[in-house]
C-alpha cells in the first residue's frame, strides 16, 4: 500500500501489523447508521462489521467511526468487504450522547486539526466555542477557529467578535473568511498539509459543506440556497471523509445541537488553563472558587485579571461533566453486574442440562 494515499503515516503503519493474515488495512471514510465505506489505495467500497466485532466490543465507542483505520477482508476484488478490527486511535472526537442517555458518542478519529466554525451573522456564541474547544482538546486534536460569512458583517463588528473571543481567554488561532467573496480561503488552504486529516465542527448552516466544495475545487457535496437570514440550508446527514486534490483529508459532519460534557477533565484543564494556573495558589487544594478564604481565582477577578463570566463558564462545565461522569460510572457498573448475572445464569443452565 502507498502509505501516503489514504493518510497512513508511520505510526499507523506500525499499528497495522496487528491485522492478522489475510487482512489488509483500510480507512473508514463514511458511516451511515450500520453501513460503512472504507478506502485503500484501490478506492472506496462498502463494508460491514463481522458478527464477532459487533458483539465482543465493550462499548459502542470501540466500533469504527469516520477516520478510523481498520483491518478488513475483501470478498472479491471490487465489491464488499468485512471489517474485523479497529486499530488504536491517535486522536478522537467524542461527546456525551444526545438526550438523556449517559454514554459516549464517537464522532471521528485520527484527526490532526479541527476547524471549529461559527458564522459571524447568526451563529456567533463564545460559550459554544468553549464547549467545542473542551471536546477538541480532550481528544488531543489541535483547534483552529474559523469565523465565516464575514461579508455579512462590518469590519468593526468582526473586530468586536474577535475581541470577545480573546477576552474570554481563548487563545486558539483564528481565521476569518467568506465563502462568497473568497476572502480568507487562501489562508485555510495554507493550513492544509498533505497526508494530514482535518475536520469541520459547527452548527448546521454555518458554511461547512460550501467550504469543502471551495477547497476541493468542485461540488463534492451538495448544497442548497442560503436563506434570507444568511443561514445555509444544506444539512449534512452523515459523517464523511473527503480527499482533497492537494493530498489533505477533510471530514464533514452533521451540525451538533447538543455538546454535552462527559469525561472531559483534560479538555477542561487545557481550555481553562488560566484558571488552573491561578488555582495553584489557592489556600485550599479543593477550593470551589466561591467564598473560600485565600482563593487566588477570586482575587484575580477582583484585580480584573479574570472575568466573572469566564469563571462561571468553567464552573458550569465542570459541574456538568462531574454529574455525567458519575452517572456513566454507575451505568457501567450496572452493565457489568448484569453481564455477570447473565453469564452465571447460562453456566447454571448448562450444568443442569448436563445432570
Amino acid at each position: 500500500m502507498d502509505l501516503r494515499d489514504p493518510g497512513l503515516d508511520r505510526w499507523f503503519a506500525d499499528k497495522a501489523r496487528e491485522c492478522g493474515p489475510g487482512l489488509t488495512v483500510a480507512r473508514v471514510t463514511a458511516v451511515d447508521r450500520a453501513r460503512y465505506l472504507i478506502r485503500d489505495e484501490h478506492g472506496e467500497r462498502p463494508a460491514e462489521l463481522t458478527g464477532r466485532l459487533q458483539f465482543v466490543v465493550e462499548s459502542s465507542t470501540d466500533l469504527p467511526c469516520v477516520g478510523d483505520w481498520v483491518c478488513a477482508c475483501y470478498r472479491d476484488a471490487v465489491s464488499h468487504a468485512t471489517i474485523h478490527g479497529v486499530l488504536p486511535r491517535k486522536s478522537f472526537l467524542r461527546r456525551k450522547a444526545p438526550g438523556k442517555d449517559i454514554d459516549f458518542q464517537m464522532i471521528a478519529a485520527n484527526i490532526d486539526v479541527a476547524f471549529v466554525i461559527q458564522s459571524c451573522h447568526f451563529d456567533f456564541n463564545v460559550r459554544r466555542l468553549e464547549r467545542y474547544l473542551v471536546m477538541v482538546r480532550e481528544g488531543h486534536v489541535e483547534p483552529v477557529l474559523l469565523l465565516t460569512k464575514t461579508d455579512l458583517v462590518s469590519e468593526r463588528e468582526l473586530e468586536l467578535m474577535i475581541g470577545q473571543i480573546r477576552l474570554a481567554g481563548i487563545d486558539a488561532s483564528i481565521v476569518t473568511l467568506s465563502n462568497v467573496t473568497g476572502a480568507g480561503l487562501d489562508r485555510v488552504r495554507e493550513l492544509l498539509i498533505p497526508g494530514k486529516t482535518y475536520c469541520l465542527l459547527g452548527s448546521s448552516g454555518v458554511g461547512k459543506t460550501t467550504l469543502i466544495n471551495r477547497l476541493a475545487g468542485d461540488s463534492v457535496l451538495g448544497t442548497r440556497e442560503v436563506s434570507h437570514t444568511g443561514e445555509g440550508r444544506h444539512t449534512t446527514t452523515r459523517r464523511q471523509l473527503v480527499m482533497l486534490e492537494g493530498g489533505a483529508f477533510l471530514i464533514d459532519m452533521p451540525g451538533m445541537r447538543e455538546l454535552g460534557m462527559l469525561g472531559v477533565s483534560e479538555g477542561l484543564d487545557d481550555t481553562f488553563a488560566d484558571i488552573g494556573e491561578l488555582a495553584k495558589n489557592c489556600r485550599f487544594t479543593d477550593c470551589g472558587h466561591s467564598a473560600e478564604p485565600g482563593c487566588a481565582v477570586r482575587a484575580a477577578i477582583e484585580r480584573h485579571d479574570l472575568s466573572e463570566e469566564r469563571l462561571q463558564d468553567f464552573l458550569k462545565l465542570r459541574k456538568e461533566s462531574a454529574f455525567h461522569d458519575l452517572s456513566y460510572v454507575e451505568r457501567r457498573k450496572k452493565d457489568r453486574d448484569f453481564g455477570r448475572f447473565v453469564r452465571s445464569a447460562m453456566k447454571h443452565k448448562a450444568r443442569k442440562g448436563g445432570d
